[in-house]
């Protein structure tokens, strides 16, 4: 990770905001209770992050990625926007990472993934370890690649592997994957995809009824 990003960090953020479609929907909608806590799983440059903190003052705000070119640039982002004391980003493998050992606590009332699942070969380990990090009633929300059906073949096969050259692939199973690790909680899945199928959105939640 940091071999591809050392140079693609400083100019991340401003390539990436026309195609990563409903990371800011997933923001809005992240509504963490006063006081709690919110934890990004693959931060990045910190830009999520940022925003949520802005949209939600009331929480603090982790993140753990694996690159430590991408931290390096997360810092000092959360330092320019004056959130240093709400924000907390450390290095940490998605698929197998402590809260304590990294944080000082246990869980996260939110946890979120935004386009780094497509990037994490053990993606389903990844998702699992999100869960686990949850709070009793906490939630989990993922937005990424989907598999693009509403698309014709000959826009699809060309968009994939341009993302392909990026290390990017949409996960196929996603729903499946995602009601597995909630069933393993006791809790709830839904999946919808946004932009005919461009984007994939799911949470991991307990039943409404709970």
């Amino acid at each position: 990770m940091d071999g591809i990003y050392r140079w693609q960090r400083h100019i991340y953020d401003a390539t990436r905001k026309y195609y990563l479609l409903g990371r800011d929907r997933l923001i809005e909608e992240l509504a963490p209770p006063p006081g709690g806590t919110v934890l990004e799983i693959g931060c990045g440059t910190a830009r999520n992050l940022i925003l949520a903190a802005r949209r939600h003052p009331q929480a603090r705000y982790l993140g753990i990625d694996i690159s430590a070119e991408m931290l390096a640039s997360a810092r000092a982002s959360i330092a320019r926007a004056g959130l240093d004391d709400r924000i907390t980003v450390a290095q940490g493998d998605a698929t197998g990472f402590d809260m304590r050992s990294l944080f000082g606590m246990e869980h996260a009332d939110r946890v979120f993934f935004s386009y780094s699942l497509s990037m994490i070969p053990p993606w389903r380990e990844a998702l699992a370890a999100g869960a686990a990090a949850l709070a009793p009633g906490g939630r989990l929300s993922v937005v990424d690649f989907g598999q693009m059906g509403g698309y014709p073949a000959i826009l699809r096969r060309p968009l994939r592997a341009w993302l392909a050259a990026f290390h990017v692939e949409p996960r196929a199973g996603f729903a499946e994957a995602l009601r597995e690790v909630a069933d393993a909680h006791g809790l709830d899945a839904t999946t919808r995809e946004l932009y005919s199928g461009y984007a994939v959105h799911g949470v991991i939640a307990p039943a409404a009824s709970s």
